[in-house]
C-alpha cells in the first residue's frame, strides 16, 4: 500500500498524509483523484482514531490539506464524498462550510456492496482567506489534553 501511495504521489495524482496528535499517529488524510487541465480538482478521504474524535483534529487536518491544495498545489475544487449514515464525517464537512451538492447512488463498493455517497465540495473562491483561517475563527475555544 505504501508503495502505491508513493507512486501515485510522485505521479501527481495523490497527496497522502498522516495525521498526528500529541506526537502519535491518530489518522490518515488523502487527497486523491487529482485531475489537472480544465478541472484542477481532487477529493479528500480521511479517518481518525476514536480516542481523539471530536477534538477538532480531522477538521483541522482537512482545512490544512485544502489550503495546501488551493494555495500550494494549484487546485480549484475539492470534494469529499461521505456515506449518508456517517454522521461524524458529515459533521466535519459541515463545520468547515463545504457545500452539499447531492447524492451519488451506488458510488463506491464497500463491505461487499455498492454504497451511496453524499457529495460535498468547496472551491478556492469560497475561501479566499483560507479554510484554516475560517475554521479557527468559528471554532469554539477548547482545552483538551
Amino acid at each position: 500500500m505504501v508503495r502505491h501511495l508513493r507512486a501515485e504521489a510522485y505521479a501527481g495524482r495523490m497527496l497522502p498524509f498522516v495525521v498526528e496528535y500529541q506526537g502519535r499517529l491518530v489518522g490518515q488524510l488523502t487527497v486523491a483523484g487529482i485531475t489537472w487541465g480544465s478541472m484542477c480538482s481532487g477529493h479528500i478521504g480521511y479517518w481518525v482514531d476514536r480516542e481523539v474524535a471530536g477534538r477538532g483534529v480531522i477538521p483541522t487536518a482537512v482545512a490544512l490539506a485544502v489550503d495546501h491544495c488551493f494555495r500550494g498545489v494549484g487546485l480549484h475544487r475539492i470534494e469529499v464524498c461521505i456515506r449518508p449514515e456517517n454522521a461524524p464525517s458529515r459533521r466535519v464537512v459541515e463545520k468547515l462550510g463545504f457545500r452539499e451538492e447531492g447524492l451519488r447512488p451506488r458510488y463506491l463498493h464497500i463491505d461487499g456492496a455498492w454504497r451511496d455517497h453524499a457529495v460535498f465540495a468547496l472551491t478556492a473562491e469560497e475561501v479566499p482567506e483560507g479554510l484554516l483561517n475560517r475554521w479557527r475563527r468559528q471554532k469554539p475555544s477548547t482545552s483538551h489534553k
